[in-house]
């Protein structure tokens, strides 16, 4: 038996290596895509093991493998070694029926071979367009599988005279593969039309938005090709650019983010001082707190742990709705609004103004809003605050402090942004790569160098010695050197004399204020702190916050 794994395994190396399916290639050669439908349907080659043939196999073991007449034989390399897969083999060889090695593929493959026969009646009469449309949905399945594994948060697909997909992995982008530019104009098309919520067509010059739920199959599979079961959704982006080309960015939303609908804010990477602060936030019943950061910032996730929390404490007696564009995670408790039935930017802006009207109108104790995006809608956030209620948003801004000037300069007015009753709670996050802990080096290997330097000025001896920076990688973290990212805030809980000083543009002396009055910690800081416990490097401190050696600059 030990022997026959030992070969199957092998196997598996080699037909792998055969398939036409995507493959990791970190080399990002240029692959030519050869359609598998035009392979194994070639010569009217039969597939055997379709529903209604003469194989009385159960839809359980069909959906593990498929034998051809031409003795082709494919087998999920996830399940070689179930019982049901050696049960048909020993079947097929007793009936003396030829079969080929197995040659080793995924069951969303195997379930389009199927989806693919039954469209053409048990024949290879389908269209060359539907058998292209196909593979590209498999391809589509493939690449998002493969980027969940390793949680990517988004992956980009960029088409020319030649198609790059790239992955951004802990907010890096990696280069994967490189195919034709052709590969890539049906790529993008099939992604559109695979789409749950989209506009009615796909327009290569036009910008547009579109949603895949994980929940339901991909549109035009005939319900046989499913996302990967830890994707929630993925948010898709069109966008046209210049010199004909054409740009997908696919943002994943995973399921399994917080399975357990946790309210657990360390696991996020925050210490005790953000977790007393948010408590803070959570116990004003009434007002407006506002979580910023540039996308992909964790922003959303943030808000989720929060809100659960405060589902929590107050024992489900509260009313918490939810207004969003779309809703990324759950909320057990809350009433999710999905902003629907909305195609250009102004719709979705004139239905997000229209959800938040009917959610004000539907009895709250609690509102999100999942992104204040305009005029209307921030005005409305401030009309529920005034009105009584508690209200939570997301805002692109780049500091905390700066949120009073975005504010301002969306046109909400001055008497409003100077209510400390009003506006309660001000963050800003970002998300700083975490350092392996197995292959970190001592920053001390970068002594003599401009690096420590600004280090040595910045702190002088205190800490060095817990300062680490990356190391070379090792099998613990794929050797990127880096594992993980985990989230670090500064937080605002504002008064008068802070609101008033921002709306003058006095930010200088208002950052002052904040930090020698109201016990401020500046995202620089907070950033430090952690690179002196050994989470963070040197690096990335400077990625967001600027040299380590200089003044935060808002």
């Amino acid at each position: 038996m030990a022997e026959e794994v030992k070969k199957d395994e092998k196997e598996l190396e080699k037909k792998t290596a055969e398939s036409n399916f995507e493959e990791e290639d970190s080399g990002a050669s240029q692959v030519k895509k050869v359609n598998l439908f035009d392979q194994l349907f070639a010569n009217n080659n039969k597939l055997l093991t379709v529903n209604g043939s003469e194989f009385a196999i159960s839809n359980e073991t069909r959906r593990l493998l498929a034998l051809f007449s031409d003795g082709t034989y494919l087998v999920s390399k996830d399940n070689r070694f179930d019982g049901a897969v050696y049960n048909f083999e020993a079947n097929v060889k007793r009936r003396k029926i030829p079969i080929k090695a197995p040659r080793y593929v995924t069951l969303n493959e195997i379930a389009a071979i199927y989806a693919y026969a039954e469209r053409g009646a048990g024949t290879v009469d389908v269209s060359a367009e539907e058998a292209e449309d196909m593979q590209m949905q498999i391809d589509f399945i493939n690449i998002i599988q493969r980027a969940s594994q390793k949680k990517v948060s988004d992956v980009h697909v960029v088409v020319g005279s030649s198609s790059t997909v790239l992955f951004r992995e802990n907010g890096i982008m990696v280069k994967q593969n490189e195919y034709g530019g052709e590969w890539g104009e049906a790529f993008v098309r099939s992604v559109f039309a695979s789409a749950d919520i989209s506009d009615s067509n796909y327009s290569q010059n036009e910008f547009q938005g579109a949603q895949k739920l994980g929940s339901t199959p991909l549109r035009g599979s005939k319900g046989k090709l499913m996302l990967p079961h830890n994707v929630l959704a993925i948010r898709l982006q069109f966008n046209p650019i210049a010199f004909g080309s054409q740009y997908l960015v696919m943002r994943l939303l995973y399921a399994d983010d917080n399975p357990e609908g946790s309210s657990d804010l360390r696991s996020l990477g925050l210490g005790k001082y953000e977790e007393d602060l948010f408590y803070k936030m959570r116990s004003m019943a009434v007002g407006l707190n506002v979580v910023a950061g540039p996308t992909g910032s964790g922003k959303s996730t943030t808000l989720q742990r929060n809100l659960i929390k405060l589902l929590q404490e107050k024992n489900y007696q509260i009313n918490l709705l939810t207004v969003e564009d779309p809703p990324e995670y759950p909320i057990p408790g809350a009433r999710q609004m999905p902003v629907t039935n909305a195609n250009t930017e102004e719709e979705k802006n004139e239905q997000f103004t229209k959800a938040l009207s009917a959610a004000l109108r539907s009895d709250p104790d609690v509102i999100l809003v999942g992104e204040t995006r305009s005029l209307s809608t921030a005005e409305l956030t401030f009309k529920g605050a005034l009105s009584g209620h508690g209200v939570w948003t997301t805002l692109h801004a780049n500091s905390a402090p700066a949120i009073v000037t975005r504010l301002r300069d969306m046109g909400i007015q001055p008497y409003l942004l100077n209510d400390p009753e009003l506006v309660k709670g001000l963050v800003s996050q970002r998300l700083f790569r975490k350092l392996c802990p197995n292959c970190r080096q001592s920053i001390k290997t970068k002594e003599g160098t401009p690096e420590f330097e600004r280090l040595r000025n910045a702190l002088g001896d205190y800490g060095i010695e817990n300062v680490y920076v990356s190391g070379p990688g090792c099998k613990a973290c794929g050797y990127k050197g880096f594992k993980g990212r985990m989230a670090v805030d500064e937080i605002i809980l504002p008064d008068s004399r802070f609101l008033r000083l921002m709306i003058d543009n006095e930010t200088a002396k208002a950052i002052d204020y904040w930090v020698s009055e109201l016990n401020g910690r500046p995202l620089k800081d907070a950033a430090i702190e952690r690179m002196i416990k050994g989470q963070i490097d040197m690096d990335e401190v400077e990625r967001w916050c600027g040299l380590i050696d200089q003044r935060p600059v808002y």
